[in-house]
C-alpha cells in the first residue's frame, strides 16, 4: 500500500489517498468472511459492506473519519453566497474497537468518533467536544464513476471535482474563464461556476450500483477529487447515510424515488400541446391568436406578469405582491374561463417573498409571516435587485396555511388558474431569526422543500393534485414527493458551455438519477445581459431539444425587448408551430413514460448507461438521451453545428426518425440541419408507428 499526502484546496486540510490491493477482495463485490452486510475486521483496519460491496474502509494510513472545528464566514448577495472555512484542529482518528453493529474510532485514548449501522442507515457522531466538521470517506475502485448531487448543470459524472450541497442562484456566465462570468462576478458575485445549482442534494450513485444519501440539510460536500474515495464533508457533528444496492442502475434509481416520493403523473394538458410563455399583459391574449394561427398546438398560456411588472436594471421583473394586476389583466377570471373552455389552461407565477412596497406585505407583517433579525422584532428584508422582500417563515405553521389558502388559493386556483411558476427558495439567509428556533445554516437547505410543501398544499386544497402543476427551480432531498415538474433554471441565451443551451440536459439527467420524474427548461432561454442576445438559430435549436422533454413552455426571458420572440417572425412562429406539434404527437408516448415514472421510478429523460449499463464508455455522456426506452436524442447544442457525432448504443440497430435509414449501434457522424435534429428509434418498439409519423409532423 502507498499513501500520499494530497492537500484538499477547498478546506485548507491535509488528506491522504491510496492505492489498494487485496488479493483476498474482488474489485467491486465480495469480501473475506460471510458477512455481506455489516463492519469486518481485515488486515490492519475493518470495511463497511453492503451487499457484499465495500463501501467503506478505514486503515491507519487511510483513516476513513476525519474531524475538525470549523471557522465559516458566510456572504450573500441576492442569492448568490460566497462561504468558506477555515477548520482548525484536524485530526483522524485511527484507533478502532468493533462491536456489532458499531465502531468506535479513538484519538490519544479518548472516544473521537462512533459510527453504528442500524439496516441501511450508517450514523457517524463525532464525540470530542467542539468538533463540527466531518469527512467520512466511502471507499472507491479503480475507474468507478459517480453520479448524483442533485440537479447539476456542467457535468453528469461528478469524478476529479468536488460539489457543495447549498441552494443558491446558479450564476451568470458559470465559467471563470469567460469575460460574463468575470462581468457578473464584479457586480455581486452573480458569475457562478461549474457547481454552483439552485437544486443540491446529497446524494451520490456509482458505477458498482451503490447509493448514499447523506440525510444532514447542513452545508455539505460531495467531494470526488480522489480516485481511492468519495469524501462527504458535513458540517455538522453527526450525520445519518443511507445506503443503497442494486444488481443495475434502474433498481439503484426506482429504489431512490420511491425513498424521496414519486412525483403524480403530468395531466394530458401538461404534454399535449406547448404552453406558451408571454408577459405583455392583455396583449398576451392577442399574441396567441397568433400561434394558434400558425398551427401551433397550443395547451396553455403562461402570463408570469398577472401580478404586474416592475423594470430593473436586470430587466422586466415582476411586481412582488401576488394578486391580479386588474390594470394590465382586466376581466382575467373571465378570460381564464374563455380559455377554459378552448381547452387551453391559463398559468401565472409566484414566489415565497413579498415586496415591501405591496398591499400583501402590511397583512403578512400584521400575521407575523416574515422571518425576522436576530437583533431585533423587525423583518428580516433581502435586496433582490433594487427591491425589498420580506422572506417568509414556513417553519410556522400559520404562515404555510395562510400562503397555501391567502395567495395560491383564493388569488389564483380559485379564479381558473392552473399551474405557475414557483420560482426561487434558494435566498434564506444565514442570519435570519426563524420561528420555531432552528439554525438557519441548517434550514437553508430545506426551504425550497418547504416551499414546494406550500404549494402541494394549495392544489390537493382545491383537489387539483394530477390537474394543476406547478414547476420549481429550486430543490433538496424531498422536493420530489412534492413538485410535479422541475425546470432547470434561467440559462444565458447562447450555447457556452456551462450557461447555455445544452446545460439543461445535463440538468434533467442528473436530477432525474435521485428521483425527478420531469423536467424541462425555458425554451428560448432566459438570461441575456451585457448585450448576450437571442440568435435565431438559438431559437430554433431550443425549440428542437424542448419537443423532447415532457412539457414544452417558452420564455421571453428577461429582457423581452431586447430580444427575438418566437412571434417576432413566421419563421420563428412557423418553427414553434412545428415543434409544437410534435411535442403533441408524442402525447400517448410520454403518457407511456409517465406510466413507467409511477411504476418504475424511471425519469423520461434518462442517460444512455440506465439501459446500457455494461458499456463505460456511456458513463459520462451528457450530450444525448433516451426519452424513455425506446427514442434517443441528441440535440444540436453548438454554435453553427450542421452535423454531431452521435452514439447508438447496445446490439440492435437504431432508425432515424427523419430519413428511416436503420443504423448499426456504435458512433456516426450525423447530418443534423436545422430542423433535422438526430432522432432515433427502436425498430421493435410497441411505439414505431408513433415515431414513424413524427417526420410527416415535420413537415405539415
Amino acid at each position: 500500500m502507498k499513501c500520499f499526502e494530497w492537500p484538499d484546496m477547498s478546506s485548507g486540510v491535509i488528506w491522504f489517498w491510496s492505492v489498494r490491493r487485496r488479493a483476498a477482495h474482488r474489485p467491486g463485490r465480495g469480501a473475506p468472511g460471510d458477512v455481506e452486510t455489516g463492519f469486518i475486521a481485515v488486515e490492519d483496519g475493518f470495511d463497511l459492506l453492503l451487499a457484499g460491496r465495500v463501501v467503506l474502509s478505514h486503515r491507519e494510513t487511510c483513516p476513513a473519519v476525519v474531524m475538525a472545528r470549523g471557522n465559516p464566514a458566510v456572504e450573500m448577495v441576492r442569492g448568490n453566497f460566497r462561504i468558506e472555512d477555515a477548520p482548525a484542529d484536524e485530526l483522524a482518528p485511527l484507533d478502532w474497537s468493533l462491536v456489532g453493529h458499531a465502531v468506535t474510532l479513538s484519538h490519544l485514548g479518548q472516544p473521537a468518533a462512533r459510527l453504528e449501522l442500524s439496516g441501511n442507515v450508517l450514523s457517524v457522531t463525532l464525540l470530542l467536544p467542539g468538533y463540527d466538521r466531518l469527512h467520512l470517506r466511502f471507499h472507491a475502485e479503480p475507474g468507478e464513476t459517480v453520479w448524483g448531487g442533485g440537479e447539476q448543470m456542467s457535468y453528469l459524472a461528478l469524478g476529479g471535482r468536488a460539489f457543495p450541497m447549498w441552494t443558491s442562484e446558479p450564476g451568470v456566465g458559470r465559467d471563470k474563464s469567460t469575460e460574463l462570468t468575470r462581468l457578473m462576478d464584479e457586480a455581486g458575485m452573480a458569475g457562478g461556476d461549474y457547481w454552483n445549482t439552485n437544486y443540491p442534494q446529497p446524494t451520490f450513485l456509482t458505477s458498482r450500483w451503490l447509493a448514499v444519501h447523506c440525510r444532514a440539510e447542513a452545508y455539505s460536500v460531495i467531494d470526488c477529487t480522489d480516485p481511492a474515495f468519495h469524501r462527504v464533508e458535513v458540517w455538522s457533528s453527526a450525520a445519518e447515510f443511507e445506503l443503497y444496492a442494486a444488481d443495475d442502475p434502474q433498481d439503484l434509481v426506482g429504489q431512490l424515488s420511491a425513498r424521496f416520493g414519486r412525483q403524480p403523473p403530468l395531466p394530458d394538458w401538461a404534454i399535449g400541446g406547448a404552453i406558451i410563455g408571454l408577459k405583455d399583459g392583455a396583449r398576451s391574449f392577442e399574441r396567441l391568436e397568433r400561434f394558434i394561427k400558425a398551427g401551433a398546438a397550443v395547451s396553455g398560456l403562461w402570463c408570469e406578469d398577472w401580478a404586474g411588472i416592475r423594470e430593473t436594471s436586470f430587466g422586466r421583473r415582476l411586481f412582488w405582491d401576488w394578486r391580479r394586476d386588474r390594470q394590465r389583466y382586466p376581466d382575467l377570471p373571465e378570460r381564464v374561463a374563455t380559455l377554459a373552455a378552448r381547452g387551453i389552461r391559463f398559468l401565472a407565477y409566484a414566489n415565497p417573498y413579498l415586496a415591501v412596497d405591496g398591499i400583501l406585505y402590511e397583512e403578512a407583517q400584521a400575521g407575523g409571516h416574515f422571518c425576522l433579525r436576530q437583533d431585533s422584532d423587525a423583518v428580516y428584508l433581502v435586496d433582490f435587485g433594487e427591491f425589498d422582500c420580506g422572506v417568509l417563515d414556513f417553519t410556522r405553521e400559520e404562515t404555510r396555511a395562510w400562503f397555501a389558502e391567502k395567495v395560491l388559493g383564493r388569488e389564483m386556483l380559485d379564479i381558473g388558474i392552473s399551474g405557475w411558476m414557483a420560482d426561487f427558495g434558494e435566498y434564506l439567509p444565514t442570519d435570519v431569526r426563524l420561528a420555531d428556533g432552528s439554525d438557519p445554516m441548517e434550514a437553508h437547505n430545506r426551504w425550497p422543500v418547504l416551499w414546494a410543501e406550500v404549494n402541494a398544499r394549495a392544489v390537493a386544497s382545491r383537489g387539483k393534485t394530477g390537474d394543476a402543476v406547478f414547476f420549481m427551480r429550486a430543490g433538496f432531498s424531498g422536493v420530489q414527493a412534492h413538485c410535479p415538474l422541475l425546470w432547470a433554471g434561467d440559462q444565458s441565451v447562447d450555447f457556452t458551455r456551462h450557461d447555455g443551451i445544452g446545460t439543461v440536459i445535463t440538468a434533467a439527467l442528473s436530477a432525474g438519477l435521485v428521483g425527478n420524474a420531469y423536467s424541462h427548461s425555458d425554451c428560448g432561454g432566459y438570461t441575456s445581459l451585457h448585450g448576450n442576445v437571442r440568435t435565431v438559430e438559438l431559437m430554433q435549436r431550443w425549440c428542437e431539444l424542448a419537443a423532447f422533454a415532457p412539457v414544452l413552455r417558452s420564455h421571453e426571458g428577461n429582457r423581452p425587448d431586447d430580444n427575438l420572440q418566437y412571434d417576432s417572425s413566421e419563421e420563428l412562429l412557423n418553427c414553434f408551430a412545428r415543434w409544437s406539434r410534435v411535442h403533441a404527437h408524442l402525447a400517448p408516448y410520454v403518457r407511456h413514460l409517465c406510466d413507467e415514472a409511477q411504476e418504475l421510478g424511471l425519469p423520461a429523460q434518462r442517460p444512455l448507461f440506465l439501459h446500457y449499463p455494461d458499456d463505460p464508455a456511456l458513463f459520462a455522456v451528457q450530450d444525448q438521451y433516451l426519452y424513455g426506452s425506446d427514442l434517443l436524442v441528441a440535440p444540436v447544442i453548438e454554435e453553427g453545428a450542421v452535423a454531431r457525432r452521435v452514439i447508438l448504443p447496445g446490439s440492435q440497430p437504431w432508425r432515424n426518425v427523419w430519413t428511416g435509414e436503420l443504423l448499426p449501434p456504435g458512433t456516426h457522424d450525423i447530418p443534423a440541419p436545422i430542423g433535422r435534429p438526430p432522432v432515433f428509434h427502436r425498430p421493435g418498439s410497441a411505439f414505431a408507428p408513433l415515431f414513424q409519423g413524427l417526420a410527416g409532423v415535420v413537415v405539415e
